[in-house]
């Protein structure tokens, strides 16, 4: 199943609220993917001195993940598609 990136602006002030809304991110993915919706929570990257966190999701679609994200009331800048090149080779 194809990987997404979601990357949100977060302010180096709001940081501490990070943890909360990332939190609400899975639990959304677990609410869609209980209604019948293929999208799961992965892993998050704070990068505090670009004022970015990145959600890592693996989804049916990138439709998907946004759907998870607007649940989860995730103001973000954009849905990417990763290409994981690494995928079975380093494990």
């Amino acid at each position: 199943m194809p990987e997404y990136l979601v990357e949100l602006y977060v302010s180096r002030c709001d940081g501490h609220t990070l943890r909360a809304r990332v939190a609400k991110a899975q639990l959304a993915a677990e609410a869609l993917s209980r209604e019948g919706t293929a999208v799961r929570y992965l892993r998050s990257f704070f990068l505090p001195a670009d004022e970015t966190c990145l959600l890592l999701y693996e989804a049916v679609s990138a439709d998907a993940v946004r759907k998870a994200a607007s649940r989860a009331s995730l103001s973000f800048e954009r849905i990417s598609e990763a290409d994981d090149q690494t995928k079975g080779v380093l494990q």
